[in-house]
């Protein structure tokens, strides 16, 4: 264990960890499809190019140059002027901060540019704001998100830093199930090869973590407890969640500044030391067991009367949870795949049938939206009873 040791110290260290042992965690963590490996090979290489700053905004020039708007810092204070493309999140958040509706601002910067620009200007200049600006700096430095002054820069980098040692160093032995790295967030999805359990005959179930977080204000840092249905590696999140926003104390003065990485690492420390516990509580077989009970209650609370209308029970589903409508038929294909699969076959509906057909749905949608899906199915287990008994009464 003499290397996981040197891994683990690098990575429980500073946010610089040398590069090869920041990636060679992967190989303490069964990978088979190089997805961890791909993850961390992103972040680290964008920890080497970000820069934060924190700026009013009539500091900021906007310019658009050949359909791309760009960010420009002055020269000020010794530093020199910044000059920044910008992508897709940042658009949508600078549009925001001039309190403009998103379509609009895209009409109008791909059809009056200038125009445009000189509204942003106006509004940048006669209503300042102090903001964080989050780029990459490179040959064509990057405005990647405009966040709050108060946003809290605990990163992907941090999130890692604080969970995956805890994993390694815990009875289970864990595997990655997939993940991702978007401009909008963090996924990392794992679940354990030796805590199993079977609540109910055939269902063979594996105690899971989830990781989530969004660096540029589209999500929280979230680390979840799951459970992964074997058969057909379905998951489903359990109230087991603890979920803190990117808020600290405002910064920020009259003039743009580079936030230093002494200021980010004294926010973040109390939150690394908190997630190192719950990582390690949500890895325990107790943990796990507890959430088993849970269940087997699931399977034993059928549908009384057995099942006549598939299609009501699905419409129920969506009705209860508020889900949209073009959700049913990926609902009652999840519906159908599930009542066929070892535990729920030649067995009577149940709300863990139900729980089971709506983490389904996560295997078809797009990589943001895959954690929704797999709260949803949290939320069915949880139900209050009359909602379950509106669903039940619909079979």
């Amino acid at each position: 264990m003499e290397n996981v040791t040197s891994v683990l110290d690098q990575l429980k260290g500073s946010a610089n960890a040398h590069r090869a042992e920041f990636l060679n965690v992967s190989t303490y963590i069964e990978n088979a499809n190089g997805t961890l490996q791909s993850i961390l090979q992103t972040i680290d290489d964008q920890e080497a190019r970000k820069q934060d700053y924190i700026a009013p905004t009539n500091a900021m020039h906007i310019e658009t140059r050949e359909g791309n708007t760009n960010v420009i810092l002055e020269g000020t204070g010794g530093m020199p002027t910044q000059t920044f493309e910008t992508n897709d999140v940042a658009f949508n958040q600078l549009s925001g901060t001039a309190e403009i509706d998103v379509r609009t601002a895209r009409r109008l910067r791909d059809n009056y540019s200038p125009e445009f620009d000189a509204l942003m200007n106006k509004i940048f200049e006669t209503e300042p704001k102090n903001k964080m600006l989050r780029t990459f700096d490179g040959e064509r430095p990057l405005l990647r998100a405009v966040v709050s002054d108060k946003f809290k820069t605990f990163d992907n980098a941090d999130l890692i830093r604080a969970s995956l040692p805890q994993l390694i160093d815990s009875p289970a032995a864990w595997q990655v199930v997939n993940g991702s790295v978007t401009d909008q967030r963090l996924s990392l999805r794992l679940k354990s090869r030796n805590q199993l359990a079977e609540p109910a005959l055939g269902d063979v179930m594996a105690n899971g973590i989830a990781l989530s977080n969004s660096e540029t204000g589209n999500g929280a840092v979230s680390v979840t407890q799951m459970f992964w249905t074997l058969a057909c590696l379905n998951g489903m999140q359990t109230e087991n969640k603890t979920r803190n926003t990117h808020v600290t104390s405002a910064r920020g003065g009259d003039q743009w500044e580079l936030l230093k990485q002494e200021t980010k690492d004294a926010d973040n420390r109390a939150l690394e030391l908190k997630l190192r516990d719950i990582v390690a509580s949500y890895a325990s077989r107790e943990s796990f067991d507890e959430m088993i009970e849970v269940m087997k209650r699931a399977h034993n609370d059928t549908v009384e009367n057995g099942l006549t209308n598939p299609t009501a029970v699905v419409d129920a589903v969506v009705s209860v949870l508020s889900l949209p409508k073009k959700s049913t038929e990926s609902l009652m294909a999840g519906f159908m795949q599930t009542i066929q699969q070892p535990g729920y076959v030649n067995k009577p509906v149940s709300r863990a049938t139900l729980v089971n057909a709506v983490t389904a749905v996560a295997h078809t949608v797009d990589a943001d939206d895959v954690d929704d899906w797999y709260s949803h199915g949290s939320t069915v287990l949880n139900l209050p009873r009359n909602q379950w008994e509106t669903i039940a009464n619909a079979a």
